[in-house]
């Protein structure tokens, strides 16, 4: 009996249900991203590009859910936030973060009202950017707001 109970123990600590409960850590995915500089023709100056690690490609158009610290440097007409791991005295526009420290979030719908450096979290399809210098190197696109 004690033998049943023990395997039955270890089938259920292993099954997918209690897996599920590790939370997926986005920024520490992202900062696995390395940086390679190249030189950028129309602009004549080199700027870094990302090369994805495999495990983040495997996550590209998932659901994802990441909180942050809204910082306003989105376009006013654009439909976008801008998400930083760090407040803004902090982040990459700002202070000392790196690109792999900011995420561009699209919502679904009528997009939410924050204040500097309100932390949210929302949830999204991660989408990854690698070549147009016009958008962020992490996107997360028909967001929601989980947490304000």
């Amino acid at each position: 009996m004690k033998k049943i109970l023990f395997v039955g123990l270890v089938l259920f600590l292993s099954s997918p249900v209690v897996a599920q409960t590790t939370k997926f850590d986005a920024w520490n995915e992202f900062a696995k991203t390395k940086f390679e500089p190249k030189y950028y023709e129309k602009l004549g100056e080199y700027l870094f590009y990302p090369n994805f690690p495999e495990n983040l490609k495997a996550l590209e158009g998932k659901e994802i859910t990441i909180e942050g610290f809204y910082v306003p440097f989105a376009p006013e007409e654009g439909n976008y936030i801008i998400l930083s791991k760090y407040p803004m005295s902090q982040c990459f526009f700002c202070g000392g973060g790196g690109p792999e420290s900011i995420a561009e979030v699209t919502f679904k719908g009528t997009l939410p009202k924050f204040q500097v450096d309100d932390l949210i979290t929302v949830r999204g399809k991660l989408k990854l950017n690698a070549n147009d210098i016009e958008h962020v190197n992490f996107i997360i696109l028909e967001a929601v707001l989980v947490k304000k």
